[in-house]
């Protein structure tokens, strides 16, 4: 079994949920008293926001970088980031790393190809939609990505940042993205639709509109527990 090394914090909640979903899959491909190995380096949303904003990307790299490295001391066999938007750098940051580093948008991007889909949606944090590190994935596999409008977009950025971030899930929120992802559906003709923010499944906890979901987390922690499973 391989120690797994995550950098967390982006935000708490979402830690709190990859958690408790690499025991939950662990369990039940090992037995319910089995548990992995799991070393968790909290880092501030705040600072990796304020970097990203700013286009930081060098600072971005050697920040995250840094806690990779603490990982790697700490006796992490592999590590993944928590979250979509430091993915921005993932690129940079797989070369650099001590230790091998499981993609979220790589995984992601497995799974629509098993779902044989061909254009999906993409909403997340402000940076995410408007970055571009899921479409160079996605297309390299023939898979098209829409986003919000540029007003819809603002909306998600202020309700993951002053609620959902926070652990608050309010109905009203709830149904204001659900009338987003409609207009998607009925307007760009998406085929299923990529939570690419690590908490917008806990707002979001099930497939609506009869296309899939793409719950970014579960996806991300069940490559990370075959990984730790695999033998050398």
């Amino acid at each position: 079994m391989k120690k797994i090394g995550m950098i967390g914090g982006f935000g708490p909640e979402a830690t709190l949920d990859y958690y408790r979903l690499m025991v939950n899959q662990y369990r039940q491909l090992q037995g319910e008293e089995s548990l992995p190995e799991i070393i968790i380096y909290s880092m501030n949303m705040y600072t990796l926001f304020d970097m990203v904003g700013r286009q930081q990307w060098g600072t971005l790299t050697n920040w995250l970088l840094d806690g990779i490295h603490t990982l790697y001391r700490a006796g992490a066999d592999f590590g993944i980031l928590s979250a979509n938007t430091p993915h921005i750098v993932f690129d940079r940051l797989k070369e650099l790393s001590p230790i091998p580093l499981i993609s979220i948008v790589e995984e992601t991007c497995k799974k629509a190809e098993e779902l044989r889909l061909q254009k999906v949606g993409l909403i997340g944090t402000g940076f995410t939609m408007e970055s571009n590190f899921f479409q160079k994935v996605f297309a390299k596999n023939n898979i098209s990505i829409v986003v919000p409008s540029e007003q819809e977009q603002q909306y998600i950025q202020h309700k993951l940042l002053t609620e959902i971030e926070l652990g608050q899930f309010q109905e009203r929120t709830r149904t204001g993205l659900l009338t987003i992802i409609k207009r998607m559906i009925d307007e760009d003709m998406i085929q299923g639709l990529i939570l690419g923010c690590t908490e917008l499944p806990l707002i979001l906890t099930h497939d609506e509109f009869g296309i899939p979901f793409l719950n970014t987390t579960k996806i991300h922690v069940d490559s990370v527990i075959s990984y730790c499973l695999m033998d050398d």
